[in-house]
């Protein structure tokens, strides 16, 4: 069967950024150990090795988002990365030592992200699960009448991805991207790195998963269905989006309007939203949010209650 078949949220990502990952989440972990050995001079200067060798990676994806995936606002977010990085080892450099928590958060989401992206039967089962759940929702809500769930005709494989729509002759496919993994490893590192009880971060952790996972799925059937039944197949629409993203292909407005535009959009304030939600469990993830307002604005602000004041035994600013 040949179908014009859209990726939800696929990037192509350069053989060199793998192995580039494990290296940059390598440095940051060997700098975890070196705070927990209570050698802090050798920790600072590891993590902000590290810090650069992020920048670096970043810097590597800017043309897969800009020019392949076509995605605007997340090349926006990898350009600002680069920069930030940087400046995060800078300032840590110049002694503010509170942004190793920042750091080990993201040893964490790289020890949760990256064995999913690199192991075949784990990116398989999490990709084929999160398509059989959203082929179940637009059933449950009278969308998927005559959608039909099959083989990804570019997968090489027997992997059961792919939403064909015979209506409209347009089909979707969930990748690894879609799956979520990369939301819920923000939280699980972010979790994972403050100092608090374990049993308020396991529901905090309980929380963020599960609405990661059922606003993933739910985005899933809008993309799917926007494109396959052709929900915003205007003229007054196809200019701009033709235009902003590079598109020869009117059909394909619906798809990158749903996808690059609605929800990549919504998932922001979405993350925002479910990060306050977790606060509430665990304050003491408002020491990171601290830091970062530090790095953008240069002012010290005060979030965290006093009895969450610091992060169990980190050092104080």
């Amino acid at each position: 069967m040949s179908v014009p078949v859209q990726s939800l949220t696929e990037v192509s990502v350069l053989p060199v950024t793998d192995a580039l990952a494990w290296v940059v989440i390598a440095v940051f972990l060997a700098g975890v150990a070196a705070d927990y050995a209570d050698r802090r001079a050798l920790a600072r200067k590891l993590t902000v090795a590290a810090w650069g060798l992020f920048s670096v990676f970043w810097l590597l994806l800017i043309h897969q988002f800009a020019f392949i995936h076509r995605s605007i606002i997340q090349t926006v977010l990898v350009v600002i990365a680069v920069p930030m990085c940087l400046y995060v080892g800078w300032t840590l450099l110049g002694g503010r030592d509170s942004l190793l928590v920042l750091s080990r958060a993201v040893a964490v989401m790289g020890l949760i992200y990256l064995p999913f992206q690199t192991s075949a039967a784990a990116r398989g089962f999490l990709i084929e699960t999160v398509a059989r759940q959203t082929t179940w929702l637009l059933e449950v809500v009278g969308l998927g009448g005559g959608m039909r769930l099959v083989e990804d005709p570019h997968a090489g494989s027997s992997l059961h991805n792919t939403f064909f729509f015979p209506e409209s002759g347009r089909a979707s496919r969930v990748v690894f991207a879609c799956t979520g993994i990369g939301s819920m490893a923000i939280f699980g590192g972010l979790i994972g790195a403050v100092r608090a009880p374990l049993r308020r971060k396991v529901v905090a952790l309980a929380v963020s998963l599960s609405i990661i996972w059922v606003l993933n799925v739910g985005r899933n059937a809008f993309i799917a269905a926007a494109n396959g039944y052709q929900w915003f197949d205007y003229a007054a629409l196809e200019g701009p989006v033709m235009t902003a993203f590079g598109l020869s292909d009117p059909a394909r407005v619906s798809f990158f309007l749903a996808d690059r535009v609605i929800s990549q959009g919504l998932a922001l304030f979405a993350l925002v939203g479910i990060a306050w939600l977790v606060s509430r469990w665990v304050p003491e993830l408002l020491g990171i949010a601290e830091d970062l307002l530090y790095l953008l604005t240069g002012d010290e602000v005060r979030l965290r209650p006093p009895s969450a004041a610091t992060d169990g035994g980190d050092p104080e600013r």
